[in-house]
């Protein structure tokens, strides 16, 4: 028989209770900098690390404190000894969805900028930083927000980042921080900016009804850079025709710019192309096999023109070019493809008998940017994080959520045109690449002409277009300029 256990022995395992998790804080590192722009030295203050996302728990009816979801990821300008209740704020946050800030932030806008060369001409590893004398901080302050799983933002220990995977809640967890922020630096009487890039547009768009609705937040502007605010304008899919018109004058700029339209200028072939997709194009497709023998053959011979295409490739996809199709065919005769980003870009293949490419060439880019973010963040900015930076997130783009949108297309022009009926202060910039074969600009001015607003507030919508691609910055000459652009419409929209 055994042994009794001595009275002071007890059943660990039994007894034991779960460790409780630290709650998590916010790691904010706060530095000082200088930059001298045209013989004028601007003092700011950086503020880089995460902030603590709480929501408010009820349980059987009572309030039962603050719960800890996420920490996101900012990095923050401030200009020294400027008023705050005079001076704008932009929040800037990029797309994907499961994209970082680091685009718009070392890109165009932040007062640190990084060198990685353009299409036919990229700056090697490692590549480098230098200061951006035409930094949007000169006119407006600056919070460039990760959404969760991009950068380093991440959902709380024990959530699920998949729960910030979404439309709804992807606007909610980011509106909570442009909350805090300007709450606990008491900007609620400062101008505020959403500067938006690609997916950032669309939640730009939604973020402006958001925070009016939920906070009573009304903004100055937004500035859309490479806009998407109705996704059937984009989406090749069964039955929709629409994008197949709208893009066919970035079609013909690509062509244009890879010498398939001879000496042709660049605004001659958009004014045939976006006259042709806005009048006959569309009656076209909308035929089917009613046209008859000559204006089907009509049609192919004038499609194939614009988009640098055969005749043969225009007919064998019945009039339709899709788009990831459009940037393998067009030098398929070069062994060659165009990038999706960028048109202006081109690069290899493992073969050319294939219809989709492996890769976007023009994300070359990526490498620079990452480079130079990480190197900025830890040897610049004094946060140390052994996480990754996370710059793009593939798993989170393949697995986002539109479940509010079941049954039918994705859009926040709704949103957009209620945010300005509400708010007739509101001000929309939408800045337009030729080139770029992601966020298509005719298929962006589309949508902009259909958005539900009085005609009174049309003047409240200015737009912007470059010879460049999805992220014009890249460009020189039209980075220099798109930052010149949007400070005339952060004084035109401060209303100070």
């Amino acid at each position: 028989m055994a042994a009794d256990k001595p009275d002071e022995q007890v059943d660990s395992k039994a007894d034991a209770k779960p460790a409780e998790r630290p709650e998590p804080t916010d790691d904010l590192v706060t530095t000082k900098h200088s930059i001298t722009i045209k013989r004028r030295k601007l003092a700011y203050t950086a503020t880089t690390g995460r902030v603590v996302l709480r929501t408010e728990v009820v349980t059987d009816g009572k309030f039962d404190g603050h719960k800890a979801k996420a920490e996101l990821f900012l990095t923050a300008y401030t200009l020294d000894d400027a008023d705050p209740l005079q001076r704008p704020v932009t929040f800037a946050f990029n797309g994907g969805p499961g994209s970082a800030s680091l685009w718009l932030h070392l890109g165009v806008l932040g007062p640190r900028r990084v060198v990685s060369g353009d299409a036919g001409n990229l700056e090697a590893p490692p590549y480098g930083l230098a200061d951006n004398v035409e930094t949007l901080l000169t006119h407006t302050d600056l919070v460039f927000i990760d959404p969760v799983s991009t950068g380093y933002s991440r959902a709380a220990e024990g959530e699920k980042p998949g729960d910030y995977h979404g439309f709804t809640a992807d606007i909610e967890s980011v509106g909570e921080l442009i909350r805090l922020w300007t709450s606990r630096n008491g900007r609620w009487l400062s101008p505020k900016f959403l500067a938006g890039e690609s997916y950032g547009t669309t939640r730009a768009g939604g973020l402006a009804e958001h925070l009016q609705h939920k906070h009573g937040m009304f903004l100055n502007g937004l500035m859309l850079i490479s806009s998407v605010l109705d996704f059937a304008t984009i989406r090749f899919t069964e039955g929709n025709d629409l994008p197949y018109a709208l893009f066919l004058p970035t079609y013909a700029a690509i062509a244009n710019y890879h010498g398939k339209h001879g000496d042709r200028p660049l605004e001659d072939v958009l004014r045939e192309a976006e006259e042709y997709a806005a009048r006959e194009y569309p009656w076209v497709l909308s035929q089917g096999n009613r046209l008859s023998a000559e204006e089907r053959a009509a049609a192919v011979a004038r499609i194939a023109s614009l988009s640098g295409l055969t005749e043969d490739y225009v007919d064998r996809v019945d009039l339709r070019i899709e788009h990831i199709r459009f940037f393998t065919e067009l030098l398929r005769d070069r062994r060659e493809v165009v990038g999706r980003l960028d048109g202006r870009f081109s690069g290899w293949q493992p073969d050319y008998g294939r219809e989709h490419m492996d890769d976007d060439v023009s994300s070359a880019v990526t490498g620079a940017y990452a480079a130079a973010f990480n190197h900025y963040v830890h040897a610049e900015l004094g946060y140390t994080n052994d996480l990754p930076y996370s710059v793009i997130s593939s798993d989170v783009n393949r697995t986002w959520s539109y479940k509010e949108f079941e049954g039918s297309h994705v859009t926040v022009a709704d949103r957009l045109a209620s945010a300005m009926r509400a708010n007739r202060h509101l001000k929309v910039h939408v800045a337009f690449g030729y080139y770029d074969g992601a966020t298509a600009y005719f298929a962006a001015e589309h949508v902009l002409a259909h958005l539900k607003i009085p005609d009174e507030l049309r003047a409240n919508i200015s737009t912007a277009y470059y010879p460049a691609g999805h992220m014009m910055y890249v460009h020189e000459p039209s980075r220099v300029q798109q930052a010149k652009d949007l400070a005339e419409f952060i004084a035109d929209a401060s209303n100070r």
